[in-house]
């Protein structure tokens, strides 16, 4: 039996269907797929110059984190690093810390030199950059070649 209030469920039914069917703003969507592929939210002449803003403070800080090519690209820079001693870090992802200076979430990795020098730092990375593989090591720290 169709009754008012079975009319006004209809309609508020209805009307989410439509919102659901509307394409999201396009911003919305290249951001995403772009977060996904680990393209960064900034781009172009605008990367270029946040990149020479980041670089005018250390290489790892939250100010000027290391770019790297997602998750496999953090841990292979990470593992490139060599304490005083020339001995591996030992490091754990700490977690999300934010929003970067290129737009992206930044993450934070505790790395420690157990017995040699630093003996711990934070270091904030950037995944949200294809293909990039950075050739500087983080203050403290030397790094190999890929």
């Amino acid at each position: 039996m169709v009754t008012k209030a079975n009319m006004g469920r209809f309609a508020v039914l209805a009307a989410i269907g439509l919102c659901a069917a509307m394409p999201a703003p396009a911003l919305a969507g290249d951001y995403l797929s772009d977060m996904l592929s680990g393209k960064s939210a900034v781009k172009g002449k605008k990367l270029k110059k946040a990149i020479e803003q980041a670089d005018t403070h250390p290489l790892g800080s939250e100010a000027n984190p290391v770019r790297a090519a997602m998750p496999p690209g953090q841990r292979a820079y990470l593992s490139r690093l060599r304490c005083a001693d020339g001995q591996k870090p030992e490091f754990e992802r700490m977690g999300s810390m934010g929003i970067g200076p290129f737009g992206n979430i930044v993450d934070g990795y505790s790395v420690r030199c157990e017995g040699s020098e630093p003996a711990s730092a934070t270091v904030y990375m950037d995944m949200y950059h294809a293909g990039y593989v950075e050739l500087r090591a983080v203050p403290g720290f030397t790094i190999e070649t890929p």
